[in-house]
């Protein structure tokens, strides 16, 4: 049994920054994908980062440069640094991970930017 747990959410001002994280646990293959995602009110779920436990990077337009993925494999945990939040990146973060052909989620974390 795979589980993700995530943390760091919270309000921060535009401008400000946040770091997630999101740690697995459970049998996990050495090699996967973990990533990002991100879901706003009325919106659908949308790809925020991706990293491979090789650390190639995958990014959405929407946050190249301001977002920095990472992960520490020995932790099974990776994490989002964001910085120069805008009120746009308000949205429940997913965390994901792809392993063996199968998708697994955590329980999202709340961010929220106030203008």
């Amino acid at each position: 049994q795979v589980q993700l747990v995530e943390s760091g959410g919270g309000l921060v001002q535009a401008g400000g920054s946040l770091r997630l994280s999101c740690a697995a646990s459970g049998s996990i293959f050495s090699i996967n994908t973990m990533g990002w995602y991100r879901q706003a009110p009325g919106k659908q779920r949308e790809l925020v980062a991706t990293i491979t436990s090789g650390a190639s990077t995958n990014y959405a337009d929407s946050v190249k440069g301001r977002f920095t993925i990472s992960r520490d494999n020995a932790k099974n945990t990776v994490y989002l640094q964001m910085n120069s939040l805008k009120p746009e990146d308000t949205a429940v973060y997913f965390c994901n991970l792809l392993v063996l052909g199968r998708v697994y989620w955590g329980q999202g974390t709340q961010v929220t930017v106030s203008s």
